[in-house]
């Protein structure tokens, strides 16, 4: 279907495929924001019509781009096997993961600030201390008559 022959409406129906509201396609497509006209609009056969085209179009679209871009990883991959490059081939095998959406890349968040040290006892802190596990602090001097 090519594109419609009111201006406006063509620019109604390409700001509903691209998820606007109807009022705010409405205003966009150059008419004074109406929410019953807009509403009138949208339900007309043509632009009804066009918004779906568009959208299937788009689809089409994403969809051959992720294929063609799964394609060339495959070829980057058999070509780093053949050439005996085996930690390009793991990237290519990994980038295909991340674009099926297999691969999630997470990180580790290692703070160990989770507690209020005002609310935490001069032993618990001494503890921690001596544990080791303050992360390069250094010894305290602790008065042992205050841990009793």
């Amino acid at each position: 279907m090519p594109a419609l022959d009111n201006p406006k409406h063509e620019r109604f129906a390409q700001e509903l495929a691209k998820g606007r509201s109807q009022v705010e396609a409405y205003a966009e497509a150059g008419y004074t924001p109406s929410e019953q006209h807009a509403s009138r609009l949208a339900r007309n056969g043509k632009v009804q019509a066009r918004v779906a085209e568009i959208q299937d179009r788009g689809a089409i679209r994403t969809e051959i781009t992720l294929a063609s871009l799964m394609q060339e990883a495959a070829e980057i991959q058999a070509a780093a096997l053949k050439a005996n490059q085996h930690s390009a081939a793991v990237a290519a095998l990994t980038a295909k993961a991340k674009l099926a959406g297999l691969w999630i890349d997470k990180a580790e968040n290692t703070n160990r600030n989770v507690v209020d040290p005002s609310q935490v006892s001069d032993a618990e802190l001494a503890a921690v201390l001596k544990d080791g596990s303050g992360e390069g602090a250094s010894e305290a001097p602790v008065d042992k008559a205050q841990l009793n």
